[in-house]
């Protein structure tokens, strides 16, 4: 009897050994696994080089990059998406350049366009009261006053200053001003705002983009000001006197229509079922351009963008190339989107108009970053928000990193990436990010410099493992049985709710 058992024991051991030995080969001979640092560097070297002068939305730079990655996709055999235009999602965007030479005069003090003031409206020339509406968000704000005819001041932002899109914030409010009959609106930058007024000047003087779809004949017109309110001089007079004036004189932005496009291909996925839900990949192709900007020096005015986002550009390249050749259970959305630098605008673009309905698109695994410090880890912006930790986990266990979670949560980075243009409309959609632990010198030296460049010196070794790493999470999240969600609390779990209906359990 024990002979025998011992006998069949053999027998048993002999057979099952070559499905484990099958198992681990299935594992390591992954796609993702065989990916080539030579590939990926030549990827990057390219999407970083001078000739592309730094990827500007709406600049030829631009549009060659966009035209590699499309020609990536067509290579590798990603499909094209129905509703795009060979890979292509036109992005109709408006670019607006503002008046430097004119000026608004409250009280004694004289504020000079370029230097103390931004108009980013339209023209006005006008000597009119000043009355002051709070924070301006909403018409009970003007309940206690008469905005009729009059130029509305309101503070910056929010009470509680928490970081946001405040570009948008300020729309907002030049809305709720033109309603109440003001002829302008001026938002007061004062010293408890959450960056220098140094930082806006450098934004605000540069062109700036917007949809073109967001931009209503009003906002064309209505004149809307910033103005740096050093020492809360104006807000704090306009709270104590009435009968103040201001005197503007200012030719309003330039206008020009500009069009970009985001990449967009699919992979189908290979189970029956689960094909029909969509896993979302996305990383921006674009960078701040070149020229006399902020961190430019004679030697060097191009911006290259090699960590941002060269490197998600490239990972999201290898993620096309390893779902192409063995495609995950669900199917894969890949989207390069354009105009992240200028405030989100290819993301928000495709949220408001996606190729594959939001409703069947289960999770964003979306990458951006300003630089690595630590090429041990990934650093997750959203880690512990969604029930794809493990996943996210071992996803970079895989390429030999740790994921770590974001270590600067005060920063609000979470809803500064193009991740929250999804997050927003319900989708969990964390964002991976080369391995930082705080924005140290090491990023900073990187981040929106000159010196951002894909050379010799370039950590081409930790390229290939974070690409691995974001591909294998991707590959991980596809497979999974059940659809990623919110955690419990979260402020995107209400969102994901109303997205897909009280989220079926599965």
């Amino acid at each position: 009897m024990t002979s025998r058992l011992l006998c069949t024991l053999i027998l048993f051991s002999l057979f099952l050994s070559p499905l484990f030995a099958q198992k681990r080969k299935n594992s390591a001979v992954l796609p993702e696994a065989k990916l080539s640092q030579a590939e990926a560097a030549m990827h990057l070297r390219f999407l970083a080089s001078d000739e592309l002068a730094g990827r500007m939305t709406g600049t030829a730079g631009n549009d060659a990059a966009a035209r590699y990655i499309a020609e990536q996709f067509r290579m590798l055999g990603v499909k094209k998406v129905q509703g795009a235009a060979d890979y292509y999602q036109s992005v109709p965007l408006v670019k607006t350049a503002p008046p430097l030479d004119g000026y608004i005069v409250i009280g004694r003090d004289t504020l000079k366009e370029g230097d103390d003031v931004f108009n980013q409206g339209g023209g006005l020339r006008t000597q009119s009261r000043l009355v002051f509406a709070g924070y301006g968000l909403e018409d009970e704000d003007y309940k206690s006053i008469d905005a009729k005819g009059k130029i509305v001041a309101v503070q910056f932002g929010l009470p509680e200053q928490a970081r946001t899109n405040f570009t948008k914030l300020r729309r907002d409010k030049s809305k709720v001003a033109a309603r109440n009959g003001a002829v302008g609106m001026i938002e007061l930058f004062g010293d408890s705002a959450p960056f220098p007024w140094t930082a806006v000047g450098f934004q605000l003087r540069r062109p700036s983009m917007t949809l073109a779809d967001t931009v209503s004949d009003a906002s064309k017109t209505f004149p809307v000001f910033l103005a740096h309110d050093a020492g809360g001089r104006f807000s704090e007079m306009l709270k104590k006197e009435s009968g103040v004036t201001a005197s503007v004189s200012s030719a309003g932005v330039k206008r020009e229509n500009v069009m970009s496009q985001n990449v967009i291909g699919v992979i189908e996925g290979s189970d029956a079922k689960l094909k029909s839900e969509y896993v979302l990949l996305t990383a921006h192709f674009d960078h701040i351009g070149a020229g006399a900007q902020f961190g430019a020096t004679p030697a060097d005015t191009i911006f290259n963008g090699a960590r941002d986002n060269g490197m998600g550009t490239v990972a999201l390249l290898s993620a096309a190339k390893a779902f192409a050749e063995q495609p995950p259970a669900r199917s894969v959305i890949l989207v390069a989107l354009t105009g992240e630098e200028v405030g989100l605008l290819g993301s928000s673009y495709y949220a408001a108009h996606p190729l594959v309905p939001l409703s069947q698109t289960v999770f964003n695994l979306n990458t951006d970053g300003a630089g690595f410090a630590d090429t041990s880890i990934v650093t997750v912006i959203g880690l512990g928000r969604t029930s794809a930790d493990d996943d996210i986990a071992a996803g970079s266990k895989f390429a030999g990193l740790t994921a770590m979670s974001d270590p600067v949560p005060e920063q609000g980075l979470f809803d500064r990436s193009d991740n929250v243009s999804f997050a927003a409309q319900g989708i969990p959609a964390p964002t991976f990010s080369p391995g930082f632990r705080q924005f140290d010198a090491e990023i900073q030296r990187y981040y929106h410099k000159p010196q951002d460049e894909a050379k010799d010196d370039f950590n081409f070794s930790y390229l290939l493992r974070y690409s691995k790493a974001f591909v294998h999470t991707a590959r991980l999240v596809a497979n999974r049985p059940l659809r990623p969600q919110w955690k419990a609390g979260d402020k995107y779990e209400a969102a994901g709710k109303k997205l897909y209906g009280e989220m079926k359990k599965q």
